[in-house]
């Protein structure tokens, strides 16, 4: 495979910040957060960000085909030839779709997924643990938060499949890097 074309999926939780840290570096390739891709593109003042800001300014939802855009113009710069790791984009199974035939376009290798798999109970540890982060890191509001992960993700776990690697997410970080460097030589 000459492209290293990476999508990490998991709850919050589960430790995909630090994995993804390990792949940027190990393999030289960039991060595409969609929330980055929306503030850059908003910052550059480039007419598909002045749509950026007027959408999230009226406090609506960027819809798919503007995040594709904005996926199309990351994945053309030189820094994505070999490869990306994609987090936070695809949410659905029609992004994902979406995803799959701009990659086919662009004459790209197709991704491979890898899911951090955790379970809820020791997700609610860690988040509760860290003590720090957002509002809601209660034990109801990281409940609130695993439920909408569990309806976001379950279509994108049956659309990747055929190239999805689950990875057990407990362990120590060196644990779970091995796992998911196994993944990835996996054919």
């Amino acid at each position: 495979m000459s492209e290293r074309n990476l999508l990490i999926m998991g709850a919050a939780g589960a430790g995909k910040g630090t994995q993804v840290e390990f792949l940027v570096e190990k393999y030289g390739i960039p991060q595409i957060s969609t929330g980055d891709m929306l503030r850059e593109a908003v910052a550059s003042g480039s007419e598909l960000g002045q749509r950026v800001q007027g959408i999230m300014q009226r406090g609506e939802l960027v819809s798919d085909e503007v995040v594709i855009q904005l996926v199309e113009a990351r994945l053309g710069r030189p820094d994505c030839l070999p490869g990306f790791i994609l987090d936070g984009f695809p949410r659905t199974a029609g992004q994902a779709r979406a995803l799959d035939a701009l990659l086919d376009r662009l004459g790209r290798e197709p991704l491979r997924a890898i899911w951090l798999h955790v379970p809820d109970s020791e997700l609610l540890r860690r988040i509760l643990s860290r003590g720090q982060g957002r509002s809601d890191d209660t034990e109801e509001g990281v409940a609130r938060r695993l439920e909408v992960y569990r309806k976001e993700t379950a279509p994108l776990l049956d659309y990747y499949a055929g190239v999805l690697a689950e990875v057990d997410g407990i362990g120590s970080i060196d644990e779970i890097r091995g796992r998911i460097e196994q993944a990835l030589a996996q054919p």
